[in-house]
């Protein structure tokens, strides 16, 4: 557990049971506070920085409407560390006339603002987008005295009318004409970013010029901006050099009260995704995740340091906290947030700090207890999430031993009355819950108080965390493959950005139960239908950063890796979603554009991350192939020449990746219409989902011969004819009647598979795990007697935290040690 990345690096053994034996004097009569509160420890005061140089910025901008009476425009600079919405710092605007405003603001140079506007009366009104969502921010780079001209599309609360132009480009190195991918683009408070060739297209700008800024999550490459002409109906183009920044060391070195327990982890929140900036809107409005920041080592002297390697010339927003970017951060002893500016210089540095206080207002600290039950696994961690209006981010608690956890909030006490707070797992709340406040229920209530409060809780259990008892693994005689056979586990194609400092253990559980290989389901989402916008989305799609980390990762424990990336649809609706859409010549056009985007995008990192399988196709893909057809049966209204788009996509991504390309075909499905083009591959996978039995409980023996069956009369056939291996990827919920392939939904249909993937907001199937364990032990037994299958693969795994849910993820169920034992004898590991 101390090696997890959640923890510190350096917790202090000794602190902790300082601090346990504090805890354990507390009496419930008398309220403590574990951290007393006194000065900042009598250090040197550090000497301030040089101010860096400051220009002035006159912001122009120009309303779709005049104000109404007894409002004003604001230009809102908006605090990422914080979070959006939490520290808004308002400069009024000055009207030229009714449609025009304007305000000029001294910035630091170098500094890159982030903004919106917003309209002021009895509510504060945001300003929308022309699809009508809310602008995020604008950015501007500060290089100079100058003046950049917005336009406000619309507001939230008056829908967008007007025409529409795009601005479409490249991103480029200026060292050597490389593209970039994963750059942030915005204009007109539309962001987007660049695929893997550099590419990208902002959609839906009012006619008029916007200030186009490209931007480097990491700060890596120098910001870029400059004004670009919009027309309506028409594409601006807009290419970008950016030149990359060269990295020096940077060490911080910070003073804290010294009511700071050194056992804790102090952690830097910061705007730069390497800092927890998601760059997505998470909960709560929150933008950061304290689990993905970078963690402190204390000194002998109380004081705190780090070094990290920073792009000179980077804007870094930053922070000290002992929670995230909002919760137990600094503050001033006036009760502000604190967030820190640093140009990052062109040469090593070293930052000296103050931390004033961690507390905020009159109100005192508030410590939380909890004792967790003693069936935690090894690894796991208990996480507290607090409510003050919408629950936001989870928050690691501080292990004390013993099944023991404690947290102290100290602030923004003095933002809040009456709370609400929970505990789950490996800050998955919401879904691995305190049985006591499950799923979207009520929390646990508290009242901020001027004396100090204690509150000790017992988690009596965890939800989809419940004993079990099943029956034994079949002693089959399994029959070892040749090299080459695949034995995997397939990741949930879901993301949140909680789940990356997690990637790491469900790796090594998927390395532990014998896999050979990883399957792993990067998503990009539909985010706009018409006019067309498809590409990865902050907080809901991971970042090639992360993607690419995890691959590394898998890697590193000498799993084989393929990326399946499938999409995000609205709602979680394809069929819907095709329903929905145009489809006529011009959108097929822009389709076919964005899915080749999206097919290189995850070529190029696979052959960059050393992925040696690419799986395209799935069960989605149907309207959008040869003879296409709509989920009631009707025609999708192909382009006449789809079989040539097909191939020639195909073709362009063998030469953007030179490892294995398989493709994704739904079973139960007729096989024999499979694509041409499938036959230019390198393999099939198999998504099987069929039925293998139409009682509620049927014997392993039943639905061995049941798979036999189909295996030989229908897969068999198809595997023999295409001439290439094939795949099994298998997923059954564990819920009663999960044989039956069929989830009645009510109305008399059913139900995908993946309805069942958390999170889950309820559901009316019963969980049974052995049922899942049977299924698979049949599948398997019918997989070891036909060689001709290349490989099995489980669907759905879930990384973030093990569950004992009705979803087909096997992490903490029993069918993961049906894989235990059938994948080393499959590989010959194990006889």
């Amino acid at each position: 557990m101390k090696n997890h990345p959640a923890y510190h690096p350096n917790l202090r053994s000794a602190a902790l049971a300082g601090l346990l034996l504090i805890l354990s004097a507390c009496t419930a009569i008398n309220p403590p506070t574990i951290f007393p509160p006194t000065d900042t420890p009598p250090y040197p005061m550090p000497p301030p920085l040089t101010p860096q140089p400051q220009a002035e910025v006159t912001f122009n901008v120009a309303l779709p409407a005049p104000l109404f009476p007894g409002e004003r425009l604001v230009l809102s600079v908006v605090d990422e560390v914080t979070g959006l919405a939490l520290n808004v710092i308002n400069y009024p605007m000055e009207g030229r006339d009714a449609l025009h405003y304007a305000v000029t603001l001294p910035f630091a140079m170098n500094s890159v603002v982030k903004y919106r506007y917003a309209r002021y009366g009895t509510l504060p009104v945001l300003e929308d987008d022309s699809a009508d969502k809310l602008v995020r921010y604008r950015m501007y780079h500060v290089t100079g005295p100058g003046a950049v001209e917005d336009m406000v599309a619309s507001w939230s609360d008056t829908p967008f009318s007007g025409p529409i132009g795009r601005v479409s480009g490249k991103v480029v190195s200026a060292s050597n004409d490389t593209a970039i991918p994963n750059i942030l683009v915005t204009a007109g408070g539309i962001q987007t970013l660049t695929d893997s060739t550099g590419h990208f297209d902002i959609v839906g700008l009012p006619p008029g010029t916007h200030n186009v800024v490209a931007y480097t999550l990491d700060g890596t490459y120098a910001t870029y901006q400059q004004g670009a002409k919009v027309e309506a109906d028409r594409i601006t183009p807009f290419d970008a050099r950016l030149a990359p920044a060269p990295l020096v060391n940077i060490t911080f070195i910070v003073i804290v009260p010294n009511n700071t327990v050194p056992a804790v982890p102090l952690r830097l929140a910061g705007n730069l995704y390497p800092f927890g900036n998601t760059f997505g809107d998470l909960n709560g409005g929150l933008s950061t995740v304290a689990t993905r920041m970078p963690a402190l080592s204390p000194l002998p002297d109380g004081r705190y340091t780090i070094s990290l390697l920073l792009p000179a010339g980077a804007d870094l927003r930053y922070k000290y906290t002992l929670g995230d970017g909002f919760w137990n951060a600094e503050h001033r002893y006036s009760g502000e947030f604190v967030v820190r500016q640093l140009i990052v210089p062109q040469s090593d540095f070293v930052i000296q700090d103050v931390v004033e206080t961690w507390q905020a207002g009159p109100s005192s600290p508030i410590l939380f207890e909890a004792t967790a039950p003693t069936d935690m696994l090894y690894g796991d961690l208990v996480s507290i999430q607090f409510n003050p209006y919408g629950w936001t981010e989870p928050i690691p608690m501080w292990p004390l031993g013993n099944n023991r956890w404690a947290y102290q909030l100290f602030s923004p006490l003095n933002m809040l009355g009456e709370f609400e707070y929970r505990y789950c797992r490996n800050d998955q709340c919401g879904v691995a819950d305190d049985v006591a406040t499950a799923g979207h229920h009520r929390g646990r209530p508290v009242t901020t108080s001027l004396v100090p409060q204690y509150l000790q809780d017992d988690i009596a259990g965890w939800t989809w965390w419940q004993d079990i008892t099943t029956g034994s693994i079949l002693g089959i005689t399994v029959q070892p493959r040749t090299t080459g056979f695949i034995a995997a586990v397939e990741f949930q194609a879901d993301y949140d950005p909680s789940w990356q400092p997690w990637m790491t253990s469900a790796l090594q559980h998927v390395q532990g139960i014998g896999s050979n290989w990883v399957v792993l389901t990067p998503t990009w989402s539909y985010i706009r239908t018409s006019p067309l916008v498809f590409s990865p989305l902050p907080g809901n799609d991971p970042l090639w950063a992360d993607t690419s980390e995890t691959v590394g990762r898998a890697r590193a424990l000498n799993l084989n890796v393929a990326l399946f990336p499938v999409p995000h649809f609205p709602y979680d609706d394809p069929g819907g979603w095709w329903l929905s859409a145009p489809r006529d010549a011009a959108w097929w056009d822009d389709w076919f554009t964005r899915y080749r985007a999206f097919a290189i995008y995850h070529a190029d990192m696979a052959a960059q991350t050393g992925a040696q399988t690419l799986i395209l196709g799935g069960d989605w893909l149907a309207p959008a192939l040869p003879g296409g057809t709509l989920a009631g049966g009707g025609s999708s209204n192909l382009p006449a020449d789809v079989e040539t788009r097909w191939s020639n996509l195909l073709t362009e991504v063998r030469q953007h990746f030179s490892g294995k390309i398989y493709w994704a075909l739904p079973y139960p499905g007729d096989l024999q219409t499979a694509p041409v083009f499938v036959r230019d591959l390198d393999g099939a996978y198999l998504l099987w989902y069929a039925p293998l039995s139409n009682s509620a409980s049927p014997s392993v023996e039943e639905m061995w011969a049941e798979a036999g069956r189909l295996l030989d009369a229908e897969i068999h056939p198809f595997q023999t004819a295409l001439g290439k291996p094939l795949v099994l990827a298998v997923a059954y919920p564990s819920v009663t009647g999960a044989a039956r392939a069929c989830l009645p939904d009510g109305e008399g249909n059913c139900l995908h598979w993946s309805s069942l993937s958390q999170p889950v907001t309820g559901t009316s199937f019963t969980v049974d795990l052995q049922v899942q364990m049977d299924i698979y032990q049949a599948l398997l037994a019918a997989v070891n007697e036909r060689d001709w299958i290349g490989g099995f693969v489980s669907r759905g795994y879930y990384p973030p935290v093990a569950l004992r849910d009705g979803s087909a993820s096997i992490h903490g169920k029993p069918a993961a040690d049906v894989l235990w034992y059938w994948y080393p004898r499959l590989l010959g590991v194990t006889r």
